[in-house]
Order: structure tokens, then sequence, then C-alpha cells
């Protein structure tokens, strides 16, 4: 007799309780990050250094485990994210210096991608025939997880030193290993309908395999461009090599794939993939940017915010099914575009806590059924395509946002400081801006070099000059759901042309 018992209710609810885990790093990395600094002497680049290793590591394992997960079996993947959670996690709390933080975070981002390469297929193989509802309630397991590892430290007494508090990690990792330890995994969908290894292939194809490793091997070389490959002179001076190295071997890995699946992919796929991009720059992307605008009018209880926008997203979650049904997935989205996008222009000109406040909720309303519905929607729609298109998806997502989505924010933001200090100060924009050139073309950026020679007051004309200009961005920041917007209307119709919004059935899929 088991320890815990077998069930597909326990099955879902340990895949969800693992997802928690993943949000408890997450939050908790948060709430430490400033102690770390200030007991490390971190600087805010190393800062955000931790902030990103903590995530990109995710795209690598995610889809890894996608390519081989239906041979060595759910289990084992789950095995070895728990293995990546308890190893990080004593990894942190013996940390005695950054290089000990940095590679904690990188093996736990390993972890994370390990568990969404398990809990997605698993959910979506469970509920075949409402996907898009399930996983909308599994993934309410991430703003549920934030608001309950985010409460569990606020309840600590400040006197609690951090790594007792990095300890809460071990609960809900605990909780979830002893459950799906005793469970018995479903076959992938794929799996059961005879669809072999070669037409999962297909289904991504040359084209899908170019946009996942150009991304991957994009960002992996970003962060870990060697000396001995490069000149430092071409590694400071080109700042597009990360991006050419990506290309090469994306364009390497597309050719292979061809050659082995005679296949570019499927274009609803690929439309799909390229679609994650701006979606998780708008989900992903712009919070960073509307936790700093709380901050200046409400201080250290910013992260109150957080927490109320987490807890919205979790209730909304778990009641996404009588609007999928309603709506249809591919209306959700359309509906979610639209919501955000109006959010964001809100956001873009709301004055005080209250006003920001509204805003805010509108954005954190519109983000909420992003992520998971389009999961949902390649799910069922790309059943042939099993783990590899499910969870390479989610990947997309997370890199795209990194390699190209931030550059475009900081493109956005830069321009417009240019405009608004050319309008607010010409003579001091003539004084202190710089040509440069970047991967969406020229513009011009501050050169803190020449701020420095300037007089203190053209300094703090210069400073009310700047002051807004975040939070103005955020109207040119709603392109990207008023472009998806766009898109998921094109997919109404297409649908519709096609008798409706309907999953296929792996077995008949082309």
């Amino acid at each position: 007799m088991s320890l815990v018992p077998q069930s597909s209710k326990l099955l879902f609810w340990g895949c969800f309780i693992a997802l928690i885990t993943t949000a408890f790093g997450f939050i908790l990395r948060i709430f430490l990050m400033d102690g770390w600094a200030k007991e490390f002497n971190f600087s805010a680049t190393q800062q955000g250094e931790l902030f990103g290793v903590g995530l990109w590591p995710f795209a690598i394992s995610i889809v890894i485990f996608s390519l081989i997960i239906d041979k060595i079996g759910y289990k084992t993947a789950m095995f070895f994210g728990f293995a990546c959670h308890a190893v990080s996690l004593i990894m942190t709390v013996t940390a005695k210096s950054y290089d000990g933080l940095y590679w904690a975070n990188f093996v736990v981002a390993l972890g994370n991608g390990t568990v969404e390469a398990y809990i997605n297929p698993v959910v979506a193989t469970q509920f075949k025939n409402d996907k898009s509802r399930w996983l909308n309630i599994l993934h309410a397991g991430w703003p549920g997880g934030m608001v309950i590892g985010g409460l569990l430290a606020l309840l600590l007494p400040a006197s609690v030193d951090w790594q007792t508090k990095m300890w809460l990690l071990a609960i809900p990792a605990v909780i979830y290993v002893v459950i799906l330890a005793f469970q018995k995994f479903p076959v992938n969908e794929r799996v059961t309908a005879g669809v072999s290894y070669r037409d999962m292939l297909k289904e991504v194809g040359a084209a899908g395999a170019f946009i996942i490793v150009f991304l991957i091997f994009a960002e992996l070389s970003r962060v870990l461009i060697n000396p001995k490959l490069f000149s430092a002179a071409t590694i400071a001076t080109d700042q597009y090599l990360s991006l050419k190295v990506g290309a090469v071997v994306g364009l390497v890995a597309a050719i292979g794939f061809f050659a082995y699946t005679r296949s570019i992919g499927r274009p609803l796929f690929i439309f799909l993939l390229l679609l994650m991009v701006p979606l998780a720059t708008t989900e992903l992307g712009v919070d960073s940017w509307v936790s700093a605008l709380m901050t200046p009018v409400l201080g250290a209880n910013g992260l109150y915010v957080l927490l109320y926008t987490s807890l919205l997203m979790m209730i909304l979650r778990f009641c996404s099914g009588p609007i999928l049904h309603k709506l249809s997935p591919i209306g959700v989205l359309a509906g979610s575009s639209a919501i955000a996008a109006l959010g964001l222009v809100a956001l873009s000109s709301a004055s005080g806590a209250g006003l920001i406040f509204a805003a805010a909720t509108l954005y954190a309303v519109g983000k909420t059924f992003f992520w998971p519905t389009m999961l949902g929607v390649v799910s069922e729609q790309c059943p042939k395509g099993g783990a590899l298109t499910l969870n390479a998806t989610g990947g997309v997502g997370m890199l795209g946002v990194g390699v190209i989505g931030a550059m475009l924010l900081g493109n956005m933001q830069d321009t417009t400081l240019d405009s608004t200090i050319r309008t607010k100060a010409p003579e001091i924009h003539a004084k202190v801006m710089m040509d440069k050139t970047g991967l969406f073309g020229a513009y011009k950026a501050i050169d803190e070099t020449k701020v420095a020679a300037i007089s203190d007051a053209e300094k703090k004309t210069l400073t009310a000059a700047k002051g807004g200009v975040q939070q103005a961005t955020l109207a040119k920041v709603a392109i990207f759901p008023v472009l998806m917007l766009l898109c998921y209307l094109g997919l109404f119709f297409y649908f519709r042309s096609r008798g409706g919004y309907k999953p296929a059935d792996a077995a008949s899929a082309h």
C-alpha cells in the first residue's frame, strides 16, 4: 500500500503545487534581493543578472525535456525538477558570494523549466476535451504561489534572517514530490494516438526549430560569450554579436530539422509561436515598469500591489471555464488583448495612487488569461506536436521577452526620452544626447559623461524633463496588445471559415 493514494485529482493538484513551488522561488528572490545586495555588496547590474539567470535557463530545460520526456517518462522529469529545487535551495542558503547565488539561481531556473515540461502535457492529456480551461486553472498556481509565498515571507518577523525565509521554498517542494512520487502519470495524447516522433517534429519543422534555437543561443551567448572565442574589442563594440551567434546556430538547427523531417513547420503553430513574443513582452516585460510606477506613490507598499494583482489573476484563472466556453479561447485572447491595451494607455496618463492602482488592475485583468490560454490553443490545435509544441511555446515566450522584447521596450523608452527632452529642454538636448544604433535602427540616448559636464541648474532641468518618461512610454507599449488583438481577430475569422473553433484530434490532425 502506497503512502499516498493514486488518483487523477491528486495528480493534478501535485502538478499545481509544483507550479506553486516555482512561484515561491520567484517571489522570495524579490523579497530577499535587497538583503543580498547589502550583505554581499551587489551592484544594480548584478541584481539584474541574478533576476535574469533565475529566468532564462527555464527555456533550456523545458525544450530539452520536451524532446525526450515521452522516452524517459514524466516521473523521471519530476524527480529531476525536485532535485534542482532541493540542490538550489541548499546552494542558496549556504552561498557566501555573488557567484554562489548566481549558480543557485541558474539551477532553480532549470528546475522550473523541468516542472513546466511535465505539468503542461500531463494536464493537457488528463483533460484533453477541455484543455484551455484546465491549463488556466493549473497556471493559477503561479499567481497563487506568489500570494502564498509573499504572505508567508511578510508574516515572518523582520529579525528572521534571509536563509530561514528561503527555507519556505521547501514546504511546497516536499509536498509535491511526496504526492507525485506515488502517482501514475498518463501516456501523452500524441503517443496514445500513434503519432510518430518524426511527425511530432514535423509540427515544429525547420521554421520552428530556427525560432527556438535562435532565441536560446542568442540568450546563452549574450550571457556566456567567451573572450577566447571573440576579441574583447568585438565583444565590446558588436551589439549584434549574440544575435549573430544565435542566427548561425539556429540556421544549422533548421537545416538539420528539415533534413530529418522534410517540413518547414505547421503554419498555424509557427504563427502562434511568433505571437508569443509580443504576448510575453506585454505580460512579463511591462511588470517591472508597473511596479516602478507604484513606488513613488506607495513606497515599500508596492509589494502589496504585486500580491493584490497576483491574487486577482489566481481567482480569474480558477473562474476561466465559463468565460472560455462563452467566448472560445480565441475570443478570450482577443478580449484580453483589448483590455490590456486599455490598461496600458490608462497607466501612461494616470496620476495619484488611486488612478494608477485602478489602471494597474485593468492591465492585470487583461494579461490574466494570456499565457495559459495560448498554451491551451497550441495544445488543442497542434496535438501531434505533443509536449514539444506545447512547451516550446512557453519557452519561446520566456526567451522572446529577454532577447527581443526587452530591447524593444528599451528602445521605446529611449525614443520617448529623446523627444521629451528635445521638446522641454532643446538647449540641453543638444548638449547631452549622443547618436546610437541598435537592433531597431538609429536613435539618440543620454550620454552620462556629457551630463556630468553641464551645470547643476541644467541637471535639475534635465531631471524634470525626464520625469514621467517611463510612464508615458506605456502608451507606445500598448502597440503589442493591439497587434495581438488584430492577430487574434484574424484567427477568429480563420476558424469561423472552417466552421468555428474546435480542438483538433491527434489521430487526424494535419
